[in-house]
């Protein structure tokens, strides 16, 4: 298991809500930069596949500063309801939330993702941003969200992989351990953060071995979308 601070001896989880607590002010910004503005389209892709679906009620797991929850607003669900385990975090995504006027329709609660605070068949879609491989125990936390989806609801997923191409592997690679986390820590209140970020997404699973990890959560019908050479994929699964 891959934590943000290897000297600590809390749990990941608690390590994880404390590293967030301190990167929120400038996550965002350091979002849109390190990853080139792709972190725009990749949300917008999600949406194409939302638009696929019925999905008047949708659960964000881990939902940050609420970008993905803003995002889907596009396709005019009733309800958005977006949880992270963030405080600071959230208070970023309720400022922008207000700002855009959807205070009415996005809601934005403290919670654990792997203990969901929804009774069974709350929503017809989940869906998660860069959010399921801070886990503290993976299976659990996507058990909990086929607990809480209706039947012939789906989870979308969009999250870190591995490029298997050719030159755009070995430039990914340098590019995320070694040039990453440098230009973050110019800008980042904590040295760790950005160190975590390669660092676990080399331990998490992706590609078919994630859609196992679904499929074994319940999901049936499941099938992954690589994008941008694989850098990121969307993770889609159906409870039946």
């Amino acid at each position: 298991m891959i934590f943000p601070y290897q000297t600590q001896k809390f749990s990941k989880k608690k390590q994880v809500e404390l590293m967030f607590n301190k990167i929120a002010c400038e996550y965002d910004f350091l979002n849109h930069v390190l990853s080139l503005g792709m972190d725009k389209y990749w949300r917008r892709k999600v949406v194409a596949v939302l638009k696929n679906f019925s999905s008047q009620e949708i659960l964000d797991v881990a939902t940050g500063t609420g970008d993905l929850a803003i995002s889907v607003n596009a396709i005019s669900p009733q309800k958005i309801v977006g949880i992270d385990i963030s405080t600071e975090m959230l208070e970023k995504g309720r400022e922008k939330i207000s700002k855009k006027n959807l205070s009415h329709k996005i809601s934005l609660l403290q919670g654990d993702s792997e203990n969901l605070p929804f009774k069974n068949e709350s929503f017809d879609t989940v869906i998660s941003a860069f959010g399921v491989r801070n886990f503290e125990n993976l299976s659990v936390g996507l058990q909990e969200m086929f607990r809480v989806l209706k039947k012939n609801g789906r989870i979308v997923i969009l999250e870190f992989s591995k490029p298997q191409v050719f030159g755009v592997k070995h430039i990914y690679s340098f590019y995320f351990s070694k040039i990453l986390p440098r230009i973050a820590k110019i800008f980042s209140k904590d040295k760790f953060a950005y160190d975590y970020l390669p660092a676990s997404v080399s331990k998490f699973p992706f590609g078919k071995d994630f859609l196992n990890e679904i499929s074994n959560a319940g999901f049936e019908n499941t099938f992954f979308k690589p994008l941008t050479f694989g850098i990121v994929s969307i993770y889609v699964g159906e409870k039946i």
